[in-house]
Formats: C-alpha cells, sequence, structure tokens
C-alpha cells in the first residue's frame, strides 16, 4: 500500500523555538531547475526585533560560560552535523543542482569549520589578548571579552558552508547572534537550527531567519540593542545604507565578501567580535 510522503515545515528559529513569521508570510524556494522544493518563513521587522530580544537575553549566560565549555558545545554541533549528513547534502544537491560530491565536500567542510573554531574557544584569549609592558610596580593585562549581540547577513550563494562560516566566529567569542539566511538557499540553515536546538546550544544564542534580506537588513542596522553587524552575504544590498544606519548606534561592521569562500576561517573574524578590555593589578612587594 503506498503512503503519502510528510513534507518538512521549514520555520524560523528565534529563542530556541520554531515560530512561523508573526506576518503569516512565506515565500517559495526552488530548485536550480525551478522545481518547488519547500515554502520558507519570510521573517518581518517584528520578526527581526523578537530575535533581537531573544539573543539579548541569553547573552549573559553564554558570554559567562567557560571558554572550554564553549568550545565543547561547538564541538558537539559538529558531531550532529555528521549524523545528518545525508540530510544536507541531499538538500544542497536540490537546492544549488550541483553533484553530491560537491554537495558533500561542502558539508565535509562545514563540519570541519565547526571543529576548528571550537579548537579555538580556550585558546583565542592568548592571542588576541597580552601583558602589556608598563613603567611602575603592576601589571597591566589585556583581556578579549564579547561585543555582544551580533546581526549576520549570511553568504547569498551558499546554502550551508558560507552560513556556518559567518556564525561560528561570533560564538567562539562569547557573542550571540541574529543572523539572515541565504534568501535562494535557506533550507540548510533551517535544517541546521534543528541541530543547534539538540546540541546544547542554549536557546538565543543562535537565532535563524529567512526571508529578504533587503527587507530585514535595515531594522537589525538600526537596532539600539544590536552592538556588532556582518554584511559578508550584503553585497548585492545598498550596504553603504546599512553602515550609515549603523554608525547611528556605534555598531563595528564588516564590510561584505565575495567568492566560494566568504568569511574563510580566521582568527582575526574572532577577534573582530571582541572588546579589549584592561586589567591592573599591583605587583607584590617582596
Amino acid at each position: 500500500m503506498s503512503r503519502l510522503a510528510v513534507p518538512k515545515t521549514y520555520k524560523l528559529y528565534i529563542g530556541g523555538k520554531f515560530p512561523r513569521s508573526e506576518s503569516g508570510r512565506t515565500y517559495e524556494v526552488v530548485s536550480a531547475k525551478g522545481a518547488f522544493l519547500a515554502n520558507a518563513a519570510k521573517a518581518s521587522r517584528k520578526d527581526a526585533r523578537d530575535a533581537v530580544v531573544a539573543a539579548r537575553g541569553a547573552l549573559s549566560g553564554w558570554a559567562g560560560a567557560t571558554a572550554y565549555n564553549r568550545g565543547q558545545v561547538l564541538y558537539r554541533i559538529a558531531e550532529l552535523m555528521e549524523g545528518r549528513r545525508a540530510q544536507f547534502v541531499d538538500e544542497i544537491v536540490s537546492a544549488e543542482g550541483v553533484s553530491a560530491a560537491v554537495a558533500g565536500a561542502q558539508v565535509d567542510e562545514a563540519i570541519d569549520r565547526w571543529v576548528w573554531y571550537a579548537g579555538w574557544a580556550d585558546k583565542f584569549a592568548q592571542v588576541a589578548g597580552n601583558a602589556n609592558p608598563v613603567a611602575g610596580p603592576y601589571f597591566n593585562i589585556s583581556v578579549p571579552e564579547p561585543t555582544g549581540v551580533v546581526a549576520i547577513v549570511a553568504p547569498q550563494d551558499s546554502s550551508l558552508l558560507g552560513f556556518v562560516s559567518a556564525i561560528a566566529p561570533a560564538l567562539v567569542a562569547g557573542n550571540t547572534v541574529v543572523v539572515v539566511a541565504s534568501e535562494r538557499f535557506p533550507l540548510s540553515a533551517i535544517s541546521l537550527s534543528e541541530v543547534l536546538a539538540t546540541s546544547d546550544v542554549p536557546g538565543g544564542v543562535v537565532n535563524i531567519l529567512t526571508g529578504s534580506p533587503a527587507e530585514i537588513a535595515p531594522w537589525l542596522a538600526s537596532h539600539a540593542d544590536v552592538n556588532a553587524l556582518d554584511l559578508v552575504g550584503a553585497g548585492a544590498l545598498e550596504w553603504v545604507d546599512l553602515q550609515i544606519a549603523a554608525a547611528d548606534t556605534l555598531k563595528r561592521v564588516l564590510t561584505p565578501e565575495n567568492g566560494p569562500d566568504a568569511a574563510a576561517p580566521s582568527l582575526d573574524r574572532i577577534a573582530f567580535f571582541t572588546e579589549t578590555k584592561t586589567v591592573w593589578h599591583t605587583k607584590s612587594l617582596l
């Protein structure tokens, strides 16, 4: 007896939950050949504001966790992605129209990047911070701390690898993120949210919006409770206007990147999402 398949419903991921857009809007996601794949939620500016509230609420817990613990959580994401590898490969093949081998290579690289960043969680502070030479009977130490809530426009020409590459460095530093996924290839980002929900990542640390970056990004850029803006995937937008909007609240901004490996792994990306705290300690007199 034949049966009907149960199609997956792709929703937003906000505060550790999977709501539909408050506007009720969706848009069709199609394959490289134009075939219907799924309906994805089309996030509104209200959804973006809700995501920022969730990210702010989760910040103290995530930033306050030990670096070792954050590394363990990020590594757990890689473990669960490995178990779902076939699902991610199928989604990328359908959406991007590439071969299974090419899609598999993208998934493998995304998993490896989680592992790479997880390894830096309890090490980057030694590289980004230092003991400063001073003239006096005291120590002066510079320590990197998370900058806060980071809004990200993910690379728009990548289903999974660009998305992972954009959010991982901000998480390593102890920030929480609100990320706008690729409008054309959003399915893998939502599937990744299911991994995040079961991989010890606290609710609100990562918030994923699908829909139009052109519609959502201006509200994130001007939001007073967003501390940094990563425009890595905003090259097709009026991103200079986004920079101007971000300047009103003194956000630090990363400009768009192009190419197949935008947001390539680097310690500079981790350090960008930190602020330096200087600590003074008096030397003991012997």
